[in-house]
């Protein structure tokens, strides 16, 4: 995932979820503009103006936001990781992220290669 609003952090964070409820392997594999906003906590907030309509829609129906539903997916065995060029990148350090619980691992990207292979890859 690299798109850091609402649409996306929903459409990840819920079908994540869903896997995870049924006993799949999910791994979450964040980047870029996603990263940093799982870094700094604003993971999933409004980017824009039909994205903050769409949460407040989303408040008044009960559905979970989607930093909650990354927590609870995590719950259930889920994994967030990120590539370690990746996090240099974005000026963020792999000890930092996972000291602190924003990630589970930073790999290389040969393992994440390696931990995705024939896996149902879904980008957003």
């Amino acid at each position: 995932m690299n798109s850091a609003g609402y649409e996306a952090a929903w459409q990840v964070a819920s079908t994540g979820i869903t896997a995870a409820a049924f006993g799949d392997e999910v791994l979450f594999v964040f980047a870029f503009e996603a990263l940093r906003s799982l870094a700094n906590g604003t993971f999933g907030k409004p980017l824009t103006d039909r994205e903050r309509a769409e949460a407040t829609r989303g408040d008044g129906i009960g559905a979970p936001v989607p930093s909650r539903m990354l927590q609870d997916a995590r719950g259930l065995g889920a994994r967030v990781l990120a590539c370690d060029t990746t996090v240099r990148l974005c000026g963020l350090t792999a000890g930092e992220l996972e000291k602190g619980g924003v990630l589970d691992e930073v790999l290389g990207l040969p393992q994440i290669w390696r931990l995705t292979e024939g896996a149902r890859v879904l980008t957003f």
